[in-house]
């Protein structure tokens, strides 16, 4: 039977050596309040200590201040296994210095091990991540000197097939954020962006004999709807209520509480940007890899747009109209509508569905998508892209692995080199006023996120969309397919690349 307790009394639920999972995406539906109350209980009594944290997509605030923060730093977490630890400034700044264990793995196959347990079975088989650093047989997920673990990732061969299978801890904490609790303890959602992996986390967490402890905004008599209830009161053991902050209108175009239509998404956008975004990637260049990379939509594609430059393809096919004939989605399970972003990516205005985070990733996985738009750090000859790993700083993979797996069609939008380049579009032609210190195109890539090895047997068509031109991966690696108007091929392009290059017949 669950209890109503304060956010101290709760935590003493919490014992030295536990694991614990949090539903968080991000920076968003996190149960701060939570955090900080185990934060003082450590502070004070200096337990519980020597815990492990698992979450599918990372569990910061944009604060180094914030959430779990204190606790990780003052030394109360052993180890912490995550999708995406961009939300997380202090830790992913000491993971580097090998202040704890720290494990990257890709974030869908993290919502599947939960699954997994949540169903008394050990770990989950998947095709996502061979053949990129996440495969022991080339890195392994440890991310510093000290991360060691060999039983979370492992190769296997099962009737004839290559898979990963990857094994969590037994979680036997979990720490929810949901809005409403009614008199059986049945928590409801309806004021969140997502419910993520809120269900298998606690179904896991009770077959593991565990406590599961629940933040929400209020308590209610009147129990919610059947179907808007995602955690049953029979699987919890203690509820926080604390009220929330109030919160600009803005944020409640996120919820799904109201009908937004498609004509009014950019409004809703605009205001949300103006309080949400950790920085502008709105310039020149991502504006002509934007456009660019727009022309690949098709009516009717299922879609998935990831963060930074590929942002700017939703502009483009708003612009050509396209974007109200096709789906978007979002690895936090929402389908339709527009996905935020900023502090607040996971959310989506307008959404038709939102569902478990793990049965996204079942579509991602199997191939469900037809198009996506994803970033890079680097690119090499071969293909490959490293997307989560730059020098002496690393944010995660976050849902970048399962997303690019298996897309039928995979868009790399990224400029040809960073750090000081200047581009201009004058009359459709392209001039590059200033070019960048880093390259992009490298003969190696520092880390692979994601395998031409693999999309090629995959079968999957492949583009690299820059703002001078654009490559499709070949049967020998990189091929260059296009040049942009004003651009010449020799001298900003063939010369600029450390490695040969197939060059498509048409140009030459």
């Amino acid at each position: 039977m669950f209890k109503i307790l304060k956010a101290d009394e709760a935590m003493t639920l919490i014992k030295d050596g536990d694991v614990i999972a949090f539903n968080s995406f991000l920076g968003i539906d996190n149960p701060v309040e939570l955090h900080e109350a185990l934060y003082e209980r450590y502070k004070n009594t200096g337990s519980p200590k020597h815990l492990t944290c698992v979450s599918s997509a990372g569990f910061g605030a944009w604060d180094e201040n914030r959430a779990a923060e204190g606790y990780i730093r003052d030394g109360a977490v052993d180890k912490i296994i995550c999708g995406h630890f961009g939300a997380m400034y202090s830790t992913k700044k000491l993971v580097l210095e090998d202040r704890f264990e720290a494990y990257n793995l890709p974030l869908g196959c993290i919502s599947h091990a939960i699954r997994a347990q949540a169903g008394g079975l050990p770990g989950a088989l998947s095709k996502v991540g061979l053949d990129i650093f996440v495969d022991p047989r080339l890195e392994g997920p440890g991310i510093n000197n000290i991360s060691k673990d060999d039983s979370l990732v492992k190769y296997v061969e099962l009737d004839g097939e290559e898979f990963l299978y990857y094994k969590l801890p037994k979680i036997n904490v979990a720490i929810i954020k949901g809005t409403c609790a009614d008199k059986k303890g049945n928590i409801s959602f309806e004021d969140m962006f997502t419910a993520g992996d809120a269900l298998s986390i606690c179904q896991a967490v009770k077959a593991n004999g565990g406590k599961v402890i629940v933040q929400v905004d209020r308590l209610v008599v009147r129990p919610s709807r059947p179907h808007s209830t995602i955690v049953p009161g029979c699987l919890v053991d203690a509820i926080v209520p604390i009220k929330p902050e109030p919160r600009h209108a803005a944020y409640e175009s996120l919820t799904g509480n109201f009908e937004i239509p498609y004509s009014q998404w950019q409004d809703w956008a605009e205001m949300l940007e103006k309080r949400t975004m950790t920085k502008s990637v709105v310039n020149s260049s991502a504006n002509i890899i934007g456009k660019r990379a727009a022309q690949e939509l098709k009516p009717d594609d299922i879609v998935n747009i990831g963060v930074g430059i590929p942002e700017s393809v939703s502009k483009f096919a708003r612009e050509s109209g396209l974007l109200k004939r096709i789906t978007l989605t979002v690895e936090s399970g929402g389908v339709g509508g527009f996905p935020a972003s900023g502090k607040v990516f996971g959310a989506v205005i307008g959404a038709d569905s939102i569902y478990d985070m793990a049965n996204q990733f079942d579509l991602y996985n199997n191939g469900g998508l037809d198009i996506c738009f994803m970033g890079g750090i680097e690119v090499d000859k071969y293909g490959n892209v490293n997307a989560h790993k730059g020098p002496g700083a690393f944010a995660g993979v976050g849902g970048f692995a399962n997303i690019t797996a298996k897309t039928k069609t995979v868009v790399f939008c990224l400029t040809f080199n960073t750090k000081g380049l200047s581009v201009e579009e004058n009359d459709g032609n392209i001039v590059i006023k200033n070019e960048g210190s880093i390259d992009k195109f490298v003969d190696d890539v520092k880390s692979i996120s994601f395998s031409a090895k693999r999309a090629k047997k995959n079968g999957q068509r492949v583009i690299y969309v820059t703002e001078r031109c654009v490559f499709e991966l070949g049967d020998n690696g990189l091929k260059l397919i296009e040049v942009y108007p004003g651009i010449d091929m020799d001298k900003d392009i063939l010369n600029r690349l450390p490695f040969e290059i197939e060059v498509d017949d048409s140009l030459l």
